[in-house]
């Protein structure tokens, strides 16, 4: 098991499914992953752990990079960005940025997510990071802080027709997809159909046509090349169910977005994403032993999210398990049981029960206090 972030535990040792294994849907690409955004869990899979080039699905990365700098106060999106030779000089999808043009973080970030322009991630890298290298060994970092152990990125872009080892697979493009769509900015961008850039000059149609023609997409990202054939990291959300569809290796563009629709639609037909409600009627006061108050009411957790199958929401279980008593003094924030919840024999969430403040322990000197005050009234 692979812990990412925030408790949440994915799965790694299940055996990757092959051509031979019966799959809800038909898989037109080499290897798929349909996983939950909420809990990380893997709902669907197909050779998920084949080593593959994933063009500009790549940018993901890079977006997770630019966002996570955003939301850290570390770079602006009114932030004027000038853009460098080797940013301007970048080939295939491009906006045709010039050597010393300026241009927004907003606009860059816009073409970057919308339009998959490589001209315009670069010139992201480069300011966030000083120089396209020093961006992209930051790229092969947060890729391995994230456990994403069979990525290797040598470039933001996906460019790959002079490299050999760019390589990712559709599990580990599902845990930066993941972890991108944590930072809800993205979103301002990659459910953009259709905008410009100067002044209406520059026109940008999204490359993921899922955007436009299917209901509740959230983004996220394209990509197509020769090696790497027609890739896509499509999520999208209906009611509180929020999903993550990677397809690599497509022959065609058809394949790729059929074959990610198929698999939303299966996740959303047969899951749901509910909030369990802790019975606070299970939970009593609890005795302080030796304090200066007695009792003690417990914090009730805040229950996350979890996903089911549809037709299950009534079959989940919770237990408690809660200290009768505790010894002074008792810190803020201390653990005094569990709240666990459960179906069948899947543990779906477990949460702590806390202090909701510090209590000292009773001294003499407090007893004496409290004497000479109550004869003092």
């Amino acid at each position: 098991s692979l812990v990412i972030s925030a408790g949440i535990t994915i799965n790694l040792c299940l055996p990757v499914f092959e051509e031979s294994v019966d799959l809800p849907i038909e898989i037109k690409a080499k290897s798929a992953v349909l996983m939950d955004v909420s809990t990380g869990k893997i709902l669907m899979k197909y050779n998920a752990n084949e080593k593959l080039y994933p063009a500009s699905v790549t940018k993901i990365m890079p977006l997770l990079l630019i966002t996570e700098a955003i939301d850290e106060g570390k770079i602006a999106l009114s932030d004027v960005v000038t853009v460098t030779g080797s940013a301007a000089s970048k080939g295939g999808s491009q906006i045709w940025l010039k050597e010393g043009e300026q241009m927004t973080v907003d606009d860059l970030l816009k073409a970057t997510a919308v339009y998959s322009a490589n001209d315009a991630c670069t010139a992201l890298g480069e300011y966030l990071a000083g120089s396209d290298e020093a961006f992209v060994k930051l790229l092969n970092e947060r890729a391995a802080e994230l456990g994403m152990k069979n990525t290797h990125f040598e470039n933001c872009t996906g460019l790959d027709d002079t490299t050999e080892n760019h390589l990712t697979t559709a599990l580990d493009v599902a845990i930066m997809s993941r972890e991108l769509l944590k930072h809800e900015l993205i979103m301002n961008y990659t459910t953009i159909w259709m905008d410009s850039l100067r002044e209406g000059q520059t026109e940008l149609v999204n490359t993921n046509k899922l955007v436009r023609f299917y209901e509740g997409t959230t983004g996220l990202k394209t990509g197509t090349t020769s090696k790497a054939g027609c890739c896509v990291s499509a999520s999208a959300m209906r009611e509180r169910t929020h999903l993550i569809s990677v397809v690599m290796g497509s022959e065609n563009s058809s394949d790729r977005f059929e074959t990610a629709k198929a698999m939303l639609n299966w996740g959303f037909a047969n899951y749901s994403t509910v909030t369990p409600v802790v019975d606070t009627s299970l939970i009593p006061e609890v005795g302080v032993i030796n304090g200066v108050i007695e009792r003690i009411k417990p914090k009730i957790p805040q229950v996350g999210a979890v996903l089911v199958e549809k037709g299950r929401e009534g079959d989940i279980v919770q237990t408690i398990d809660l200290a009768v008593d505790v010894a002074a003094p008792v810190e803020q924030g201390q653990v005094l049981g569990t709240v666990t919840f459960r179906l069948d024999d899947d543990v779906l969430g477990e949460y702590n029960i806390t202090a909701p403040d510090s209590v000292e322990q009773l001294t003499f000197s407090i007893v004496f206090t409290r004497i000479l005050r109550a004869i003092a009234s």
